[in-house]
């Protein structure tokens, strides 16, 4: 009797841990916009082949299904040529499409009826975004949060790394998100992902979490560059205990001409940065601002724009979203990595202590 299956299994969302290995048959397109955690991307039809046959389609279904069949024939022919030909026997994708339709369709029954276990991701993409959606208005209420603040420049996102490197539990949104969350972070030579995007990537972090610890998260306004925060995440936040670091100004403009190094090199691309700003402080100070940075006075520059914009904006900031928390301070003497990891050591020892004692 022959090993092969006749039909492809159907896995719903639940079922997804199971399948470590995930197929996206969709166009490079949408897959660029959003994707399951660990996807690749096979597409059956790439992007101007999915609009050809979309064009046809309005005219004539049925010779826009004789195309496409062609077409994603050829294609998947090219899969088992380069991309799955290795794999082993006992290989069990999960492969899905946009709602769980034809194109995913295709290559499971192909890869099924070669002898693999593929299963087809029930509802597709479509579902899984519908996961996502939901999970984020429920996970976070799972976590206690420790909120680091503190203002510009003190160093919240080293000392996240510290924590990470000590053992604590920390959700970098701002790594998630690809900015640092103000006027200029964006990351030099990146791009932020899209709305859907970050937040797969924010449920795949949290469900890394071991609930019965603190998770430590930046500070954070609703928006990350053009990124909005989750609203549930956010009020959990807002709940949590938070961790200001303190940091002297002199300390904030070394560390701040480290991380922006990239504006230190191109004055004209800092400029045009700033140029929002002119509203606030006035054309006369902007173009202060832009002769220190042709000038190079760097320690001058940063230290006004800290005082002038980012510290009152900050400080009203994290009055309204994290006035009413439980607030310990932290002062930051030693803002070397050495620094950091001993701070970090000494206040997750602290918050692990405590967490024993509440259990005991």
């Amino acid at each position: 009797m022959s090993e092969r299956r006749a039909s492809t299994d159907r896995v719903d969302v639940e079922a997804l841990a199971d399948y470590p290995d995930r197929i996206d048959v969709r166009s490079p397109a949408e897959f660029a916009l959003d994707h399951l955690p660990g996807a690749i991307n096979l597409p059956v039809l790439d992007d101007a082949e999915r609009a050809r046959v979309g064009t046809l389609y309005v005219t004539s279904p049925f010779a826009a299904r004789k195309l496409g069949a062609a077409i994603v024939a050829r294609n998947i022919a090219a899969m088992l040529d380069r991309a799955v030909f290795n794999q082993p026997r006992e290989w069990q994708p999960v492969i899905y499409c946009w709602r769980g339709g034809q194109r995913s369709r295709a290559l499971a029954h192909v890869l099924n009826e070669i002898g693999w276990r593929a299963a087809q991701l029930d509802g597709g993409y479509r579902a899984y975004r519908r996961h996502v959606v939901a999970q984020l208005e429920v996970s976070p209420a799972r976590f206690r949060f420790v909120v680091v603040c503190g203002l510009t420049g003190a160093g919240k996102s080293r000392f996240l790394a510290a924590l990470r490197g000590a053992g604590a539990q920390p959700v970098d949104l701002e790594g998630l998100a690809c900015h640092r969350g103000s006027l200029l972070g964006m990351l030099p030579g990146g791009t932020q992902p899209s709305q859907k995007g970050f937040e797969t990537r924010l449920l795949a972090a949290l469900e890394q979490l071991d609930p019965s610890r603190v998770v430590f998260v930046e500070s954070e306004s609703k928006r990350i560059g053009k990124l909005q925060v989750p609203p549930r995440l956010l009020e959990h936040m807002r709940d949590g205990v938070s961790l200001v670091l303190a940091t002297p100004l002199s300390t904030r403009v070394a560390l701040l001409k480290e991380e922006y190094g990239h504006f230190l090199r191109d004055s004209a691309l800092l400029a045009e940065r700033l140029q929002p700003l002119a509203p606030l402080i006035g054309k006369s100070k902007l173009a202060e601002w832009d002769a220190m940075a042709d000038a190079g006075e760097w320690d001058r520059l940063i230290a006004e724009l800290l005082e002038m914009h980012y510290d009152p904006l900050y400080e009203r900031s994290l009055k309204t979203n994290f006035g009413g928390s439980e607030t310990r301070t932290l002062d930051v003497r030693d803002a070397t990595p050495a620094g950091f990891a001993e701070l970090a050591r000494e206040m997750l020892f602290d918050f692990e202590r405590a967490r024993t004692a509440t259990v005991v």
